[in-house]
């Protein structure tokens, strides 16, 4: 089993975003595995699909409250899959630039559970969807969320695209949710309603994160593991010891600095040394 033991190491030594991906990617293989199977065997249903994809009655939900996220990790269609995926890894390693990994969790499965929730309660209570019978799939929710959350704290930060130039992250976010909004009659109305509750989620929590407070600060005390305190030696002194502060208020003070700096003139404009920084102090 070392090639096993050697994959999982592997597997262990990547970024978050990286496991996320290759988690979606073995579930989308499954689910294509069963697709054979049900073939095979005339089955009706693919099995994971119907156990594991969300669907808009509440009902279901009780009896199934788990697919209020495991829908956020089935695809159906290569391309469906392929887009999220691409979109997931070039704007969800921007992310862990400038969040810690635990905030990119947060991020991710918030939004798919919000998405999931606005696509719920839209085909429950807007006359337009009641009749339709539908289901839904896909991580599009939470790689929304990661896209508006990122673009609302560094709206300036600009992509350079081939044969178009530069374009700003703000632009961009707009662009997407606009697109959503004028496709809904369009087919796949669930999706991109989805897509909206995860693009709202990513905005709202991004908005408490700049604020210090809120709903980002209770997800950060959630992810922090505890600390063992170390054992202490008591004993009198009559000198007055010297205690040098930490530089813990000194790296804030230069993230804040170079987050500034981004915001003003993009990150291109950052030297090395403020990018490698601002890298290490993303994985801290």
């Amino acid at each position: 089993m070392n090639w096993f033991t050697n994959i999982y190491q592997k597997y262990l030594s990547r970024s978050i975003v990286e496991k996320i991906i290759v988690i979606n990617i073995i579930l989308f293989v499954l689910t294509y595995l069963f697709n054979t199977f049900s073939f095979l065997f005339k089955v009706d249903e693919n099995l994971i699909i119907e156990w594991f994809s969300l669907q808009p009655e509440f009902d279901i939900l009780l009896y199934k409250p788990w697919t209020i996220v495991s829908y956020g990790f089935l695809h159906i269609g290569f391309f469906h899959i392929l887009f999220n995926l691409l979109v997931l890894f070039y704007f969800g390693n921007l992310f862990i630039d400038f969040f810690k990994s635990k905030q990119f969790l947060a991020y991710y499965f918030l939004g798919i559970i919000s998405g999931g929730l606005i696509y719920m309660l839209s085909y429950n209570y807007l006359p337009g969807l009641k009749t339709q019978q539908t289901l839904l799939v896909g991580a599009s929710a939470g790689v929304t969320a990661i896209v508006i959350g990122i673009a609302s704290h560094i709206p300036n930060y600009a992509l350079r695209f081939r044969f178009i130039g530069s374009i700003k992250l703000s632009y961009i976010a707009i662009a997407l949710v606009l697109f959503d909004v004028v496709q809904i009659p369009n087919g796949n109305a669930g999706g991109h309603l989805a897509h909206l509750g995860g693009a709202l989620l990513g905005f709202v929590m991004t908005r408490y994160l700049n604020q210090g407070s809120g709903l980002i600060a209770w997800t950060d005390q959630l992810f922090r593991p505890k600390e063992k305190r170390p054992l202490k030696t008591v004993y009198k002194s009559d000198k007055k010891t010297y205690r040098p502060a930490g530089n813990k208020s000194n790296d804030q003070a230069k993230i804040d600095e170079i987050l500034d700096k981004i915001s003003k003139s993009g990150y291109d404009t950052l030297t090395k040394e403020e990018k490698d920084f601002l890298f290490k102090a993303g994985k801290k």
